[in-house]
């Protein structure tokens, strides 16, 4: 019988996992550390808006004080109308790879007009864009949607830098979307590029990729912090969405992420049906440890489909049209034996090697 965290609903099949006596695993102890790092309540509070007096001060006399980046989700549009109930001028950023659903789009149009906020929008060069993604499924790996990420993040670096602000706000949050172990998602700037290199038809020119020195550069030369204000806040997801639907008419768009048609077919379908990872577990686990559901319901949830089934063969057939195979082509790459990500170039070694170094800076950086 497969071993159970006795807490949350990590497995013994998990990446990089331990229990100890007691049965829980050391996701929940990363966890419980990040409770001690960002309070909520009033130490949460307080945190929050000295941080917002130094956004503000540093804000002076510009047209914004910060950037947020916006997806039409939950966890970036309640980021957003709380950054302005903060009083802080943000500039909303929208990162469009082409694959947001209508609804994405209508949240985002809805929630800056009723905030009364600028938004920008960063439109890829779909062509480049497209053959990255063919080249991920080509390679076999489950992180065949990180090209987003990537590009999400460096375009919020460039575009802060550009307009001379040094504060990234995001709705990230541990409460909510948990640690996702490294084996089931891993990305860097390093690992585009080498598997472009090797299945791209295209060189990369305009894709805002993220350099391990371009990072370094945004970070210590430009200053440029990201902040995560979820974490001081006592966010509780099912709140929340009433709260957006109220006050900016946001509407629901179902699981986690799927406010993009692609991130629902690499999550819901992909990722599920190829690698046997199933990414349901890390919102979910992140909620059970949060006290926000209980495990006996997550575990119950996880027996069912994603997303029904008919609905993710739409998804499918999609994919497959979208990004120019046969599907003769999607199922020879889909049947090919899954890689991971240390099949690869990437920063990893570097960055395990450093990692002391990293988790003593980064907890640094989260406390400021």
């Amino acid at each position: 019988m497969t071993k159970i965290c006795s807490r949350c609903l990590y497995d013994e099949n998990t990446p990089s996992i331990s229990f100890d006596s007691n049965g829980m695993c050391n996701y929940c102890k990363i966890h419980d550390e990040s409770v001690e790092i960002f309070p909520t309540g009033d130490a949460g509070q307080k945190i929050l808006l000295n941080i917002v007096e130094e956004i503000k001060d540093k804000g002076k006399n510009k047209a914004y004080d910060c950037i947020v980046g916006v997806s039409g989700g939950v966890d970036s549009t309640f980021t957003l109308l709380n950054t302005v109930k903060l009083g802080l001028r943000p500039l909303a950023v929208q990162f469009d790879n082409g694959w947001h659903s209508e609804i994405a789009v209508s949240n985002i149009k809805n929630a800056c007009a009723k905030l009364e906020v600028d938004l920008h929008t960063i439109v890829v060069d779909w062509e480049e864009f497209k053959d990255i993604l063919r080249s991920f499924l080509e390679a076999s790996v489950p992180d065949a949607d990180i090209a987003t990420d990537i590009g999400i993040k460096a375009t919020l670096y460039r575009i802060a830098s550009e307009e001379g602000l040094k504060y990234i706000i995001t709705g990230a949050n541990f409460r909510t979307e948990g640690q996702i172990p490294r084996g089931w998602t891993y990305m860097d700037g390093r690992y585009i590029r080498s598997v472009q290199k090797k299945f791209g038809r295209m060189k990369l020119k305009k894709f805002p990729n993220l350099t391990m020195s371009q990072y370094l550069y945004y970070m210590f030369i430009k200053k440029i912090k990201v902040i995560k204000i979820l974490n001081y806040l006592d966010y509780q997801k099912d709140d929340a969405k009433k709260l957006l639907m109220d006050e900016v008419g946001w509407r629901d768009y179902g699981g986690k992420h799927y406010e993009s048609i692609y991130t629902r077919f690499n999550n819901g379908f992909l990722c599920r049906e190829k690698f046997n990872i199933d990414k349901r577990k890390v919102e979910f686990a992140a909620l059970v440890r949060s006290g926000q559901i209980t495990r006996t319901s997550a575990l119950e949830n996880l027996k069912n489909p994603p997303y029904p089934t008919d609905r993710m063969q739409e998804d499918v057939d999609y994919v497959i049209k979208k990004l120019g195979f046969t599907k003769e082509e999607f199922e020879e790459i889909f049947s090919r034996p899954p890689k991971s990500f240390k099949d690869y170039p990437t920063y990893y070694p570097i960055i395990a090697k450093l990692k002391p170094v990293i988790d003593f800076m980064s907890r640094f950086v989260t406390r400021l």
